[in-house]
Order: C-alpha cells, then structure tokens, then sequence
C-alpha cells in the first residue's frame, strides 16, 4: 500500500493549490479526481470554459455593433459557433495541462478514479474500468468541490433541460432561453447566448440581484442587462418543466399565485450548487456535517472532527468560489506543514463577468445600515474617466463605503470595465486594513481605468479633484 504525508480528494481549485503548495513544501502528496484533466469543474467545465464562452460572445457582438465606432468597417459579421466551441476546448486544455505541469514539477502522485474514505488514514480509488486500489495518508483533504443543484419537475436531459454543464456545449443558438437562477451562473451563460443571437428570459424566485451585494450597484447591473435586451421575472416560482416537441414549455406561478406558462427551446437550471459528496464515506467513517449538509470544519485550521483530516472549498460553509477554494487549499497545506497559514474571509471578492463586469469586497449599505455601522460613501463614474472614453465603455460606477470615524475600508462595489481586475487593488487594501484616504493619496497610472477608484476614494472625504 501507498503510503502519503497528505492524500488529497479532488483536484478541483482548492485541491490542486493544496497538491502544489504541499509538494513545494516538501511533503510526499496524492491527488485522486474522477477527471483525467485536473482542474475540477471550474477549469473543465465551469470558470474557465464560461469565460471564454464569455469573451468570445463579447467579441462577436462588439464587432457587430460597436467596431464602426472606432472607424473599423467589417462587413456582414457571421458567427462560427463550431469555431468558437472548439476554441473554448483548446483554453481548457492549454489550462488543464498546465495544472499537471505543476503536479509533476512539484513531484505530487496523480490517482484517476473515485475516491472513498474507507478509514481514518485509507482512501480507496477505483478506476473507470472498476479496478480498485487503496492507498494511505498521514493526512486527507476532503476537496470534492459541488454540483449543479437539479429541482423537483425540471428533469434534466442534458438536451433540452440543462444545466451549466450542459450550457457551455449546445449544439446551436436557441431562439428561446429560459433561465432559472439569476445568480452569476445564469447571468453570465444567459449574457453569452443572448450575445450569440438568443432571445433570454431570467426566472428569479427573488426580488432582486445579487443579495450580497449593494443594492444601488445590483439595480445598476439589472438596468444594464435589461437595455442589453435580457428579460427579468422576479419573485416567480418555476413550478415545472414538460417537453412537448422541439419546445419546453415552463410552468411559472407569479407574485400574484396565477400561473402562467413560458415557452423555450432550451431551459437552463442555475438554481445554485451543492456540496458533492456522494459515495465519499465521509459520515460512514464518522465525519460530522452541519444541517446544510456541509462538512464542519474549525475554520481557524479547516480540521473536521477528525483531526487528521481536513476539507476545504465548496464542501465546507462560505461561499462557493473558486478563490476561496484556492486559498484554503494554501492554507491548509502550511497547516499541515507546520506553518501558519489562513484565510481573510473579509478580503474574498465577488464578481460577476456579465459586462459591464460586477465586483465586489466587504459590505453594502444595507448590511452596514441593519448592523448600526456609520459609514461614509464615495461614488465615481466612468462615463468620466479618460481611459474609459478612450475604449468606448463608458457605462459604470465605483462606490466605495468607509467608516465615518475610522475612513477605514468597509466595502467597495465596482460596475464597470474589467471590474474583475480592478478589484484587486481593493482586496489588497482590504488587507492591510486601509482607509478611503490611502488609495485616495496613492498614486495612479494616467490614463487607467483605475482611476475610477481613486475618484471614488477621494470622493469619500469630500476632495474628489476631478469631480
């Protein structure tokens, strides 16, 4: 048998980090997925498939609507969806090998098959092809990431009843999408078959965007979506989902209780996620899960009740983000290596790649209001920055929320061009605990977007000089 420092199960975000940083430090490290090409879903079937779908799209409707502002005549723009699909492959595959690129440099043993915890220090992998093997681990990070959540009359087919899986590689344009789930998986897949040529129609059960987010910046994102041409149906129940023919038709009760019906071609179920641990043995060998049927874990050093095995990621409360994933799997390997690793759960930054872009770190107004927080607010536009004129995309703003005392950071909202970059300079001074008046006084490159967030920052003290 085997014998590993740590055996890790999932390959996903957080798995392979984990893998990394435990061969660099030295430690004798496994890592089981199911997946022949590492990554888990995010790189194979989720993030980095969707963004290029995203890009793409992007790229297709810029050159029919908006190139000839910038004095570029096309022509006739066509769409080779075949082309565009296969090219999705490719960024998959250059990603995903590259992930064994460092499982290799980092002498990390890769398993393929299912894993199963069938004791405290042995996990079992069986193969495709049923051929099983058990090896052992000092210590096991539990890393099995989430599935697509599938609801009760919305059976899923895979053709016409899809999930995100099943999003990324339809075969044709629908004339017709309907969306359930206006969270960030249903609005970025939506926005990329909207670009496409379809018609998209969101399903929501609740009355708003993002709920984690401020609400002026989430009306500002629906107000954009909708002039894109998406259709929004808040506080609208789906009740359930028939085939008849080449359509779907979607049975939806209002706010009112009637009920009505939407025809589509295809039906997207974006209602979320769940925690996939399906045939891992977890409870079998005595693990504890919390009654959202997530694994408890000490979130100081990401052990379960079991103090040699650890999980990370979607199997665990908190959000379910890839970079939250990523940075518990650097932190537990250096716990387990001795060292003091952890994560800031008050630094993890949300976006969305809808566009204009949505990102955000820490809280919004209505948070801060319900908590009791006096908080101070700066706003900015792009419709005035250089840059942003500059690349014809003007639509946008970043508010930023500081303590009324302190200045200190309390939460910074980005709508605008690449928000999903710009945020970054925000996370950084999340943790370093800034104030308003730091990246007000720090220096910013002219003519950059960025200095959006330095208008929005002096804002807040009431100095904004280009305001």
């Amino acid at each position: 048998m085997k014998e590993f420092d740590i055996v890790i199960i999932g390959a996903g975000p957080g798995g392979y980090v984990a893998a990394s940083r435990a061969g660099n430090l030295g430690l004798k490290c496994a890592i089981i997925d199911k997946r022949a090409e590492l990554g888990g879903t995010c790189l194979n079937v989720g993030c980095i498939p969707s963004k290029a779908l995203l890009d793409s799209s992007e790229h297709y409707e810029y050159a029919k609507k908006s190139l000839q502002d910038h004095g570029v005549l096309v022509g006739d723009v066509k769409l080779d969806l075949k082309a565009l699909l296969e090219r999705k492959d490719k960024v998959v595959r250059e990603v995903t090998s590259g992930i064994d690129y460092l499982m290799k440099k980092n002498k990390v043993e890769k398993f393929t098959g299912t894993g199963k915890l069938v004791s405290p220090h042995e996990v079992e992998i069986t193969a495709q092809d049923g051929k099983k093997e058990i090896i052992q681990g000092k210590n096991i990070i539990i890393a099995t990431g989430s599935v697509p959540i599938e609801i009760p009359g919305l059976p899923v087919d895979g053709q016409a009843i899809v999930t995100s899986d099943h999003a990324i590689n339809l075969p044709q344009v629908p004339e017709h999408l309907v969306v359930i789930g206006a969270g960030v998986i249903g609005l970025e897949l939506g926005s990329v078959w909207r670009r496409l040529g379809a018609r998209v129609t969101v399903v929501e059960l609740l009355p708003r965007l993002f709920g984690t987010a401020d609400k002026q910046i989430a009306d500002l994102a629906l107000r954009a979506l909708k002039q894109q041409g998406m259709e929004f149906l808040f506080e609208h129940k789906v009740l359930k989902a028939e085939k008849k023919g080449s359509k779907v038709n979607v049975t939806v009760q209002q706010p009112d209780g009637k009920e009505t019906v939407l025809m589509g071609d295809v039906v997207l179920v974006a209602v979320g996620r769940r925690p996939f641990t399906d045939g891992l043995g977890a409870k079998e060998i005595g693990i504890e899960f919390t009654e959202r049927g997530r694994i408890k874990v000490d979130r100081h050093n990401y052990r379960t009740n079991i103090p040699h095995i650890y999980a990370i990621g979607d199997v665990i409360d908190g959000p379910m983000l890839a970079h939250k994933a990523e940075d518990e799997g650097l932190a537990v390997a250096e716990i387990i290596a001795g060292q003091k690793g952890h994560v800031n759960y008050e630094a993890i930054p949300w976006v969305v790649y809808t566009w204009p872009e949505v990102a955000w770190v820490g809280r919004g107004e209505e948070e801060l209001t319900a908590a009791g927080i006096a908080y101070k607010v700066g706003k900015s536009y792009f419709k005035a920055n250089g840059r942003a004129k500059a690349m014809h995309e003007t639509e946008g703003m970043v508010k930023i929320l500081a303590d009324k005392k302190t200045d200190r950071l309390l939460g910074v909202f980005i709508l605008g061009p690449r928000a999903s970059d710009m945020i970054a300079e925000v996370v950084l001074a999340f943790e370093f605990g800034a104030s308003a008046e730091d990246i007000g006084r720090s220096v910013h490159a002219h003519p950059t977007l960025s200095e959006v967030i330095r208008d929005a920052a002096q804002a807040v003290g009431g100095w904004a000089v280009n305001q």
